[in-house]
């Protein structure tokens, strides 16, 4: 609801009332304030900071690979090159880490709280990017690496719970799909950095983000559904009084509802067990964990990984540093669109259209090595990657990219939403270190081949959204639950 909304009679609830688990049935009425949603946004803002950092670990190997491959030992801090196995490591070990970390930070989110949580994250990334400054081996890498995957999994596990717990149903869209926004901002940070810095460099670039993020991240608040879920009512209250922007009456009737929806998931605390039991919970398990295979076997993280080799190896005539940023541009860009078009044209259309558009660029790009690597001229298709890359990651970050991580943090009710988290979290990084890690062998063969099998995928993605995925645009939490559920 934004500043300009006509004022809508709701309930008056005494803070005292709310204190004492009060309902709005037996309160008079009285007329809501408005919310002023830049509050909100704010806050989400602050949260994807943390993302920030993970787009940072994302596209680190871009230009740091090509240093680490180099016989030129100088700018490196290696004594060798690497090989294609430990390259294959250092690209998708990252994932394991974060598959893990699930586990730990979702039951976590729900001990501490969703800020601390992610505030703690910021500590994985500054000590992998300290590992990477003193390390002077492979394994060391390894390390630090995996260290920067359990960040990665805290963050992409709490910080979509956070940001979907904060927000209304009017913009739950656009502040969830922020997300995508930061990440591609932080990779573009890399790229654009790496390329011209020393190794040394980039790893001072990289650990201040972590400390930023901390730093503006501490003066926002918890969310109210965790602290009404801990009997805090009056930090709940003060917390909502904050993201709305109105006073303790204004924010009142909005609280009784929390609370009744957070005594509800109490009473009624979910395992796995729920999920599997409850037809709603196996519905938004399979959507949400789908949606975000899909988003894997896309290939994005092989793109994201390895832009800079991507490039060198299409040999187009253009700097492959350059090239690289372009796409990174491009990326930033595109993510901007999601949170002004995803509350106007809903999840589904984008996605469809994203895994549609996905599948040309891909075919393209494939097309691309196969006249490479099998006819051997290319002279006539030579200005192809670079647009075929550009099409693929303005759809991506527009659809698949945000979209998935939007979803799952509106999907699942509260009583299951911290386990349910940690599932589809690890699912979507045990698919993404599957594709970073055989890559390089799929490339040995012949680039085209990795390139077409993403897109094939792309193609059944478009089929799984147009049969599987609902539409949860406009819907409140609990409309959404209502529909998964079978209830009008």
């Amino acid at each position: 609801m934004s500043s300009d909304e006509p004022q809508v009679k709701y309930q008056e609830v005494s803070p005292f009332q709310i204190s004492e688990g009060f309902t709005n049935s037996n309160a008079r009425s009285h007329t809501m304030e408005p919310v002023k949603t830049g509050r909100i946004f704010l806050a989400a803002v602050a949260a994807n900071l943390s993302a920030f950092a993970v787009g940072t670990c994302l596209g680190w190997t871009s230009p740091v690979t090509p240093k680490l491959k180099t016989e030129d030992t100088s700018d490196s801090p290696l004594n060798a090159p690497i090989d294609s196995t430990d390259e294959a490591w250092i690209s998708s070990i990252v994932a394991l880490g974060a598959l893990v970390a699930p586990f730990v930070a979702g039951p976590l989110a729900d001990k501490i709280g969703r800020k601390w949580v992610l505030l703690s994250s910021s500590l994985f990334f500054v000590i992998a990017y300290v590992l990477m400054m003193i390390g002077d081996s492979v394994v060391v890498l390894l390390v630090a690496r995996l260290i920067q995957g359990f960040g990665v999994g805290f963050v992409m596990t709490v910080q979509p719970m956070y940001v979907g717990e904060i927000a209304t149903d009017s913009v739950r869209g656009a502040t969830g799909s922020l997300m995508q926004l930061f990440i591609m901002s932080g990779i573009l940070y890399v790229y654009a950095i790496g390329p011209y810095v020393s190794y040394q460099a980039l790893q001072w670039c990289c650990i201040a983000i972590p400390i930023v993020f901390d730093v503006c991240f501490f003066f926002m608040p918890e969310s109210p559904y965790y602290l009404a879920g801990k009997g805090r009512n009056m930090d709940a209250l003060k917390s909502l009084q904050f993201l709305r922007g109105q006073s303790a009456d204004g924010a009142q009737y909005e609280m009784a509802t929390i609370q009744a929806g957070v005594q509800e998931s109490i009473a009624n605390r979910g395992s796995i067990a729920d999920i599997i039991k409850n037809p709603g919970n196996r519905k938004a398990l399979f959507i949400s964990a789908g949606l975000l295979v899909f988003q894997q076997f896309s290939g994005i993280n092989v793109v994201l990984f390895n832009s800079q080799s991507i490039f060198e190896s299409a040999n187009t005539g253009l700097d492959p540093a350059v090239a690289t940023i372009i796409v990174g541009i491009v990326q930033v860009a595109s993510s901007g669109l999601t949170p002004i078009i995803a509350d106007r044209l809903g999840r589904k259309v984008i996605l469809l259209t994203s895994a549609s558009i996905m599948t040309v660029g891909l075919a393209a790009l494939g097309g691309f090595f196969y006249m490479k690597l099998v006819v051997g001229d290319t002279s006539s298709v030579l200005w192809l990657p670079v647009p075929a890359l550009v099409v693929y990651n303005i759809v991506y970050c527009v659809g698949f990219g945000p979209l998935p991580w939007a979803v799952l943090g509106e999907i699942f009710p509260a009583n299951v939403k911290p386990i349910a988290f940690s599932v589809v979290a690890s699912t979507c990084w045990i698919c993404g270190f599957l594709v970073t890690y055989f890559y390089p062998a799929l490339d040995a063969m012949g680039s085209y081949y990795a390139f077409w099998l993403f897109g094939i995928f792309c193609i059944v993605a478009f089929f799984f959204v147009l049969f599987i995925v609902m539409e949860t645009k406009g819907l409140s939490l609990q409309e959404i639950q209502d529909r998964l559920n079978g209830r009008n």
